[in-house]
């Protein structure tokens, strides 16, 4: 079955059924991957979204490689992508040999970073954020690289506003975001050097159901804790969609490469969020602070045009996470942090 808006179900029953509509491509997603040619290697595929990226990837290609690389700390993880037909290679992308050794393929999904915990050891946030960009550019210089990058990058904008588009300056907050900088200036100088064809993908806030944006605002609801509406303002996209968008963009890279806003093109107040979650779960929010003028926000009308708009629309994202957190359902215990205005993470 291809992922539709008319195939979307009314709820998710279970980790299962997530991860198998996760991995549901489109049509749109079929053609695109058509328009290219060769195996697909995926670089970090070990974090939050590259189980779904590579799934994804297998179903709507299937009679090509795809390849997920990373360290595989979990075993299950390497487990989850063999039971998928997808090829795992053991890498320390920051070892420059181990990476000039892993397969040319034409197409590279880099994925690879550093961001909860990056205040504990900056070092090490600059050297994934930065020096293993400039490693894997080097080694890849003859293939398509389209590189997950962040909406961070970008400064606080008004909330009144389309949010930052694909011209407004990095100029952001922390060090964590400013290595994130760091990442893309390093894919731009090798794609120029080399004429390596890519883009460079400004992702924010992807939902899945067991965490994100959503599920952080639904669970502080149910469970009675304050919800901070300091940065009051928030736009996100069905993960499903980001990582179909991601593969989509093998087929619309540029050279040198460019940066390329993806996320929901509307801009939501958090406020309102929690306030649809208190009528769905029977909870008052408990909401604290002020709105700010300003928010990290994206204006993404050029994925949009490329693209069209995401499957999965924002009220489906509500009700499927209002549903499964007053089942209890599984979280990964991991807060996006959307609410932090000074970049430490």
């Amino acid at each position: 079955m291809l992922l539709s808006r008319d195939t979307l179900p009314n709820t998710i029953a279970d980790v299962t059924a997530l991860d198998d509509l996760l991995c549901r491509p489109s049509q749109a997603l079929i053609d695109d991957l058509g328009k290219t040619s060769g195996d697909i290697m995926i670089l970090g595929v070990a974090g939050k979204m590259g189980p779904t990226l590579a799934g994804l990837a297998k179903a709507a290609a299937p009679g090509r490689r795809i390849i997920g690389v990373a360290r595989f700390s979990d075993p299950s993880t390497q487990d989850w992508l063999a039971n998928r037909g997808i090829e795992t290679i053991h890498c320390d992308l920051l070892d420059q040999a181990a990476v000039r050794a892993l397969p040319k393929t034409p197409n590279i999904v880099f994925m690879a970073g550093r961001k909860f915990g990056a205040e504990g050891d900056l070092s090490l946030t600059w050297a994934m954020n930065a020096h293993v960009p400039a490693i894997v550019a080097q080694a890849f210089r003859a293939s398509r690289i389209v590189a997950f990058s962040t909406g961070c990058v970008y400064p606080f904008v008004p909330v009144d506003g389309k949010g930052a588009d694909e011209a407004t300056a990095p100029d952001p907050p922390g060090e964590y975001a400013q290595s994130c900088v760091g990442r893309e200036r390093m894919f731009e100088y090798f794609s120029r050097k080399f004429a390596t064809p890519g883009r460079l993908f400004r992702l924010n806030y992807a939902i899945d159901m067991r965490y994100g944006v959503l599920h952080d605002i639904a669970t502080n609801v149910s469970s009675g804790t304050p919800i901070d509406v300091s940065l009051g303002h928030v736009n996100f996209i069905w993960q499903g969609d980001a990582a179909s968008q991601a593969l989509r963009c093998l087929a619309h890279c540029d050279m040198p490469t460019s940066p390329l806003n993806v996320s929901g093109h509307e801009i939501l107040a958090v406020r309102d969020l929690a306030a649809a979650f208190g009528k769905l779960l029977g909870r008052d929010p408990i909401i604290v602070g002020r709105e700010q003028p300003t928010a990290w926000l994206t204006d993404t009308r050029q994925a949009t045009k490329l693209f069209g708009p995401p499957v999965v629309d924002i009220e489906r994202m509500i009700a499927w996470t209002a549903d499964w957190v007053a089942r209890a359902m599984p979280s990964l215990g991991k807060p996006t942090k959307y609410e932090v205005r000074d970049g430490r993470y």
